[in-house]
């Protein structure tokens, strides 16, 4: 519950810099958390893969993937799967590493390169809200009229142009839209959207993955919840903010 301290980091193109990189293609993904990648000296070894959902379109076994190596002590896994490159519209490198959105997104919360936030001087990170208190919003912003209150959601799922949240059921995502709508009108609930992909300037509730989902997102934007899909380029190098994609309700 303790701010974040806002110390700019150098300032790139980038926003995150990955460590070096191993290259390989995806041999394959199995019991979620696992994948199989044979790196170009040939040998396969066994990733890390902290995507735990269905990553829909994202796990073609044979695949161009880079991965990270940890010589921690206390790592079950040596390696962890970062990216995977899809043919969907353009090569393009989809981003899988679920721990690095919230990281992202507080480096540019702290170069306050989203303006539709509004203005604020404070950040804070995995406050307690909700119902009872039992939740934790990614991060609440303070110093504006009102307190900013964001909760962040990555997405990797696409059709076409269109990246789409969520790609299955989803009671947890379901329960956060619920909480930020209960805020109203007291605070700024905002939804940010993690778009972990380059290639998809538009962005759309994935129904077809949570029918209920979708109509709790509507209802969240008609009731005045800000929805910010944030589009990000995922290169071996790093990670580069690209703007808001369009919303599109069909």
């Amino acid at each position: 519950m303790s701010a974040i301290a806002a110390v700019k980091p150098k300032m790139t193109d980038y926003l995150y810099h990955y460590p070096p990189l191993l290259a390989g293609k995806l041999v394959k993904r199995y019991k979620r958390f696992f994948a199989e990648v044979e790196l170009v000296s040939g040998e396969v070894v066994t990733a890390h893969c902290p995507n735990t959902g269905p990553m829909a379109g994202v796990s073609t076994v044979g695949s161009p993937v880079y991965v990270s190596e940890s010589n921690s002590p206390t790592r079950k896994l040596r390696y962890t799967l970062e990216m995977i490159e899809v043919y969907d519209n353009q090569p393009t490198w989809v981003g899988v590493n679920t721990n690095l959105p919230n990281r992202v997104i507080q480096l540019a919360l702290v170069n306050k390169l989203i303006p539709k936030l509004g203005d604020y001087s404070e950040i804070r990170g995995e406050v307690p809200y909700g119902q009872d208190k039992k939740s934790r919003i990614d991060f609440l912003l303070a110093g504006a009229d009102k307190p900013i209150y964001v909760e962040v959601k990555s997405t990797t799922w696409a059709q076409g142009e269109l990246v789409l949240f969520p790609d299955t059921v989803t009671t947890r995502g379901q329960k956060h839209l619920k909480e930020l709508m209960a805020l109203l009108p007291d605070a700024v609930p905002v939804m940010l959207y993690f778009i972990n992909r380059a290639d998809c300037p538009y962005f759309a509730p994935g129904d077809r993955g949570d029918p209920t989902y979708g109509k709790l997102f509507r209802e969240a934007i008609a009731l005045g919840v800000t929805v910010l899909p944030c589009r990000f380029e995922i290169s071996p190098v790093g990670i580069r903010y690209l703007g808001l994609a369009e919303l599109k309700l069909p």
